[in-house]
């Protein structure tokens, strides 16, 4: 009995002190809980003080910013020495944008009395000047007995390149027109004309220009060119793209120049009406402009294919002097195309390395389709870009020269093309001489009296 009330008596002490464990451990966690809550909330409020100091400083410095702002704006002085600077500078950069007229005196001083002849052609000479800026022009003086073509020349001149600006454009900085002087005024390019860098004429000491350049070259010429048929406000049709008319800045950048032929169009206006008969240079003028055929834009690209060919060959188009299979290059380009002997056409010129070659592949197949017959058959100068740049596949070319009529079995027809395709110089002073022969019966009083009419009508709209 007495065993059994021990055991009972140490089972009651067990659980006694099991409860009183219990009761320690619940009343040392929830000690610990209210610690934590306690630690938590005054580090939240510590936290919180800290983003309310950062915010109230943030305003107050927003304020004060604010306030200096106000203070500057109400004092005048301090206004005009802040702002008077930058809008000047603004101010004539927007006035230089359009072509200035000077005076003859003026151009006399800027060319040094013309003592710096850089060229000459059928319609004047060109003399290098320097404007009180330092900037250095080109100034091309027109011949003082003005007839009606190059009336015609010099109102195109300054009515289409006056209106635009583009990295591939030659800038036109202003003009002369007086009794006594009428002169167009260029940007200088030191450089001068792709011309001289392709054909190697003897007695020419030019560098030789690596064959990328001469690729970039040509993209450039085609960028400036869809600029004038795709992005002006109004379409320009140069009519006259050829070697000489491509000018080269220091770093051989191309800009198209001579806009003596250009022609205004609306864009609705597909095609423009031509008056006074074949216009361009013979062996770039596309063959609707010496038939009774309308005329387009497609004209520039038939002109620049022509001159693509000119730079894969790095020769004149038409040469008598190379043989009878190779005198006219277009034709015997398609040829070797044709027979699958493209190679031929790219290694003429000394070409190596793949890319290269490639390049120069592309290039003959873009030239065979911008010299197609039909008008429509031709890209427009933004397919012509993309595939020059190898961003559009292209498509196996037809033979653009289906219309030719040989003359005999086997032969070329140079007797029909040697009086067609000769230098661009001969052709530029033929056609001058047979323009002063032909001039218009109206008098040069009254074409003055347009020409000043067509000035003023282009500074008006330039200043408005």
């Amino acid at each position: 009995m007495t065993q059994i009330l021990n055991k009972l008596t140490a089972r009651k002490r067990r659980r006694d002190m099991g409860n009183a464990a219990v009761a320690i451990a619940s009343s040392v966690g929830g000690t610990a809980t209210v610690v934590v809550m306690i630690v938590l909330i005054r580090r939240c409020r510590a936290v919180r003080k800290k983003i309310k100091k950062k915010i109230v400083k943030k305003v107050l410095e927003e304020l004060d910013r604010k306030n200096r702002e106000l203070q500057l704006a109400c004092d005048p002085a301090e206004d005009v020495v802040i702002e008077i600077g930058p809008v000047e500078k603004f101010l004539n950069e927007i006035l230089s944008e359009k072509p200035m007229r000077f005076s003859s005196e003026q151009l006399a001083v800027y060319t040094k009395n013309y003592s710096c002849e850089l060229g000459s052609g059928g319609y004047g000479v060109v003399y290098k000047g320097e404007l009180p800026n330092g900037l250095l022009v080109a100034a091309k003086v027109l011949k003082v007995s003005m007839n009606r073509k190059v009336q015609e020349a010099f109102m195109a001149e300054i009515g289409t390149i006056g209106r635009t600006y583009h990295v591939h454009l030659v800038r036109l900085y202003g003009f002369c027109f007086d009794a006594n002087t009428k002169a167009l005024v260029y940007e200088y390019l030191e450089n001068g004309s792709l011309e001289k860098y392709l054909y190697g004429d003897e007695g020419c000491t030019t560098t030789r220009l690596e064959w990328g350049t001469l690729h970039s070259i040509a993209v450039g010429t085609a960028k400036g060119i869809r600029y004038l048929h795709e992005e002006c406000q109004q379409r320009i049709v140069h009519y006259d793209i050829k070697p000489a008319n491509i000018l080269l800045t220091a770093d051989y950048t191309p800009k198209v120049a001579d806009f003596g032929l250009a022609r205004l169009g609306e864009r609705e206006n597909t095609h423009m009406s031509l008056t006074g008969g074949g216009r361009g240079t013979p062996g770039y003028a596309a063959p609707e402009l010496w038939m009774a055929l309308p005329a387009s834009e497609k004209c520039d690209v038939y002109s620049f294919g022509m001159v693509l060919f000119e730079i894969l060959g790095r020769r004149r188009n038409y040469d008598p002097c190379r043989g009878e299979s190779k005198e006219w290059f277009p034709r015997w380009a398609w040829e070797k195309y044709e027979q699958g002997e493209i190679e031929d056409v790219v290694c003429c010129d000394g070409i190596v390395g793949e890319a290269d070659r490639n390049k120069a592949e592309m290039m003959c197949k873009v030239a065979l389709w911008c010299v197609q017959f039909q008008p429509s058959a031709r890209p427009t100068m933004s397919s012509v870009v993309r595939m020059l740049e190898g961003e559009m596949a292209i498509v196996p070319p037809v033979n653009p020269f289906h219309y030719i009529m040989d003359i005999s079995s086997g032969s070329t027809s140079s007797g029909m093309w040697s009086g067609t395709y000769q230098s661009s110089r001969d052709t530029t002073a033929r056609d001058s001489e047979l323009s002063i022969i032909s001039s218009a019966a109206k008098s040069t009083g009254a074409m003055v009296e347009d020409v000043e009419r067509t000035l003023a009508s282009v500074l008006r709209k330039q200043s408005l």
